[in-house]
């Protein structure tokens, strides 16, 4: 499972992007410049840089919009952060205000082992402190079962493509159920109401949050899907 080492650099700029354009919207220079704390001039630089890297699509003077390849890694680290952020708070019980720098350090050094197991130990988070989603995890699995019953990390495979929670998305959007997070008492809850994966999602933007609900369809039938259950259902989209 080893992979060519990114710089933290990047991975920085690439979590930034993630955070402000999970569902392709386009990210302007002004705000890297500010979550960055860094001169707008050197930020277009480094995105004429991410682009020719195949991370980004980046249009001048309008912003930048994350690859397929630039999400995969911006979700990696997003994912480690925020699962970092949960241990420290619930397990170290250190201070909210620390835990955010001291996720910022540990994330880039975080092997894939590692945070596998920490996201066992803290029974798969959908959450991190600050009530953002923890993207999944891009192991190959269709849910945290299956990922259960392997033990041996080193037989662990990588999924090949990208996913969004419901509660991510941010467009008119279609895809496919890939990946549903959770104990055996949400996946059986999830199961009863014949959502599973390779089952067929859509939704119009517009209409989707419908008080604590999303209002989607699933194989031509409408849903109206709990906060709490639409963090965890992933599709491919």
């Amino acid at each position: 499972m080893a992979e060519d080492k990114i710089s933290e650099n990047i991975e920085e700029y690439l979590e930034v992007l993630y955070r402000n354009g999970s569902n392709g919207e386009q990210v302007s220079t002004t705000t890297l410049s500010k979550e960055l704390g860094i001169a707008p001039g050197s930020v277009t630089q480094m995105l004429k840089k991410l682009e020719n890297l195949g991370y980004i699509g980046y249009t001048p003077y309008k912003g930048a919009t994350l690859t397929e390849k630039g999400m995969k890694i911006a979700q990696k680290i997003t994912r480690k952060h925020r699962i970092l952020e949960k241990f420290l708070m619930d397990i170290l019980k250190i201070k909210e205000e620390n835990i955010h720098d001291q996720a910022c350090e540990m994330e880039h050094t975080l092997s894939d082992e590692a945070e596998r197991a920490l996201c066992t130990m803290l029974n798969n988070p959908a959450l991190c402190p600050d009530d953002n989603i923890i993207p999944a995890c891009n192991f190959d699995f269709a849910s945290c079962n299956e990922c259960y019953s392997q033990k041996d990390f080193d037989q662990v495979m990588n999924r090949k493509f990208n996913l969004l929670s419901i509660s991510e998305l941010t467009s008119n959007t279609e895809g496919t159920i890939s990946f549903i997070r959770g104990n055996n008492e949400l996946l059986d809850d999830i199961a009863d109401l014949n959502i599973k994966v390779g089952s067929h999602l859509s939704y119009e933007f517009n209409d989707n949050r419908v008080g604590n609900h999303y209002l989607v369809n699933i194989d031509d039938k409408e849903f109206n899907i709990p906060v709490e259950m639409a963090n965890n259902i992933f599709i491919r989209v």
